[in-house]
């Protein structure tokens, strides 16, 4: 299967700096994949994103998408992508709805007006119905996000670039959202979805880059990275006792756990309160792999 984007020896650098922010990183994407691309602010997460989309286009090495290199795309390539911005830019003296409907007569202006999915779907895909007609400079920094998730929705695209899709959403709404992105992915969209939410990327992405001024430090499954660094061992919790003593914790091998005489005769004679692997968190993994934090 021939990969939707692939990134070599990729490198770029903004004028009047005399140090690379991207430096020479390599990736590629396949077709129905969440891809997260993970790094704390100033990494050049944003910065490769720019590349991807066209709005930053002096690089050297080779930026593939969908088949052609980047410097090839002119506009035509916005026909079938969709754009989620961290920070959002509405029309705020219109309503979510009229919003919506002026950036679909765009697409009709550039012929592709038979892929458009109707605003009104959109919005009621977000929660945003109610709001519809309410004027966006009335909205909450969320109704905000949500509108311009939906805006990347617009023409129905087969890649989308979704930057910090999460933030600044309550948790139900949080929620919403990853299922939305989720069930975008069940009907074979692709996602490049940068972060430094690495709850998020765990539970959402296929696989993920760990990007850190501007070099690739790791590409992987984020379960298969959690086992790779973490103790291959399981912690076991035990009620307190009714007379007062403590809860206590034991940790056996986890290669040998069947065979452990002292973990099943645990189990059988104690009353467990938890038990699980102590496999790494993909936070974890992060930190050990590039030194640094996300904060």
């Amino acid at each position: 299967m021939d990969s939707i984007i692939n990134v070599e020896s990729l490198r770029f650098r903004y004028p009047k700096q005399v140090v690379d922010t991207i430096r020479d990183i390599s990736f590629n994407i396949d077709p129905g994949e969440i891809f997260g691309f993970l790094g704390p602010s100033g990494s050049g997460k944003s910065t490769t994103q720019k590349l991807l989309i066209r709005l930053l286009k002096s690089y050297s090495g080779r930026l593939e998408i969908m088949g052609k290199e980047g410097s090839q795309w002119s506009h035509d390539l916005y026909q079938h992508i969709g754009v989620g911005f961290e920070l959002p830019n509405h029309f705020s003296k219109l309503t979510g709805l009229e919003n919506l409907n002026l950036f679909a007569t765009f697409y009709a202006k550039a012929g592709v007006s038979s892929n458009v999915l109707l605003p009104m779907e959109l919005l009621e895909l977000v929660g945003l119905v109610e709001a519809a007609k309410q004027r966006v400079a009335e909205y909450s920094k969320g109704m905000k996000m949500r509108l311009n998730f939906a805006r990347a929705l617009l023409n129905n695209p087969e890649l989308l670039f979704l930057d910090e899709p999460t933030a600044g959403l309550d948790p139900v709404t949080s929620r919403s959202m990853k299922n939305i992105i989720l069930g975008l992915k069940r009907q074979g969209k692709t996602v490049f979805l940068t972060t430094h939410n690495m709850h998020d990327a765990d539970e959402l992405c296929d696989r993920v880059a760990f990007i850190v001024e501007g070099e690739l430090k790791l590409v992987g499954v984020p379960t298969e990275l959690k086992l790779q660094h973490g103790e291959r061992s399981v912690l076991v919790k035990t009620h307190a006792g009714v007379n007062g003593e403590p809860s206590k914790d034991f940790e056996y091998p986890l290669a040998t756990l069947g065979s452990n005489s002292e973990f099943i005769e645990l189990i059988q004679h104690e009353q467990i309160q938890s038990i699980h692997s102590k496999e790494a968190t993909l936070e974890e993994v992060f930190i050990g792999t590039t030194g640094s934090r996300l904060s």
